[in-house]
């Protein structure tokens, strides 16, 4: 998934002759705290709360003198820069340029979710098992033999490593509600299963805990 397929522009941007009220206004009414700043489409920086410390409210948006200028992503990288660049920069959104550096949308925390939610399967039916290895035992063939050996397929993986350790934690999300049978064989082949979370139709609440979420983020 690349960053222009999470983009919108539902948050319009300012420009550098609005007033610094109209910022504000604008992240109260969008519940963010950084704001793009765009002359036509060319992209100039990135408006932070902690930007505006001027009492008056009044001046121009064109008065302030430092911006996040390096806070965004090009339209054709991968969506996990995307989360790398809400995580480092401790961001509300993230504009998307393309390759002239012209504004092509933004990014909002409610946008990130959804797509790491499609890209982890996360509202797929199926269970997850966490198994926990070496780092040199890290096989993704492997583990896929024997989850395909139960006639179920990994939708999505995801890999934790831990500081100054040759361990690692590796979370598979399958396509098989009751994964009783791949526990098992994972524990045959000698692998050290730490959790497994089964999932049937009958107490399969997953989009309901989604879309609670969802409507968290929006308030």
């Amino acid at each position: 998934m690349l960053a222009i397929e999470l983009a919108a522009d539902i948050i319009p941007p300012v420009t550098t002759g609005d007033t610094l009220q109209k910022a504000i206004d604008r992240m109260v009414e969008f519940r963010i705290r950084h704001l793009p700043i765009v002359n036509e489409q060319q992209f100039l920086g990135l408006l932070s709360e902690n930007d505006i410390t001027d009492p008056d409210h009044n001046l121009l948006v064109s008065s302030l003198s430092q911006l996040l200028v390096n806070s965004f992503v090009y339209q054709d990288q991968h969506v996990y820069d995307v989360l790398r660049m809400f995580y480092e920069h401790k961001l509300t959104v993230v504009p998307v340029l393309d390759a002239a550096k012209n504004y092509a949308g933004l990014i909002t925390l409610s946008g990130m979710s959804n797509g790491i939610a499609e890209i982890t399967s996360a509202t797929e039916p199926g269970g997850i098992i966490v198994l926990e290895i070496n780092t040199k035992d890290n096989s993704m063939s492997q583990m896929a033999q024997i989850v395909e050996s139960d006639n179920a397929q990994i939708l999505s993986s995801h890999v934790r490593t831990f500081p100054h350790s040759t361990r690692m934690e590796v979370t598979l999300k399958l396509n098989k509600p009751d994964i009783s049978a791949i526990n098992a064989a994972f524990l045959r082949y000698g692998y050290d299963v730490k959790a497994i979370f089964n999932q049937s139709d009958d107490d399969d609440d997953s989009m309901d805990r989604y879309d609670s979420f969802m409507n968290y983020l929006n308030m």
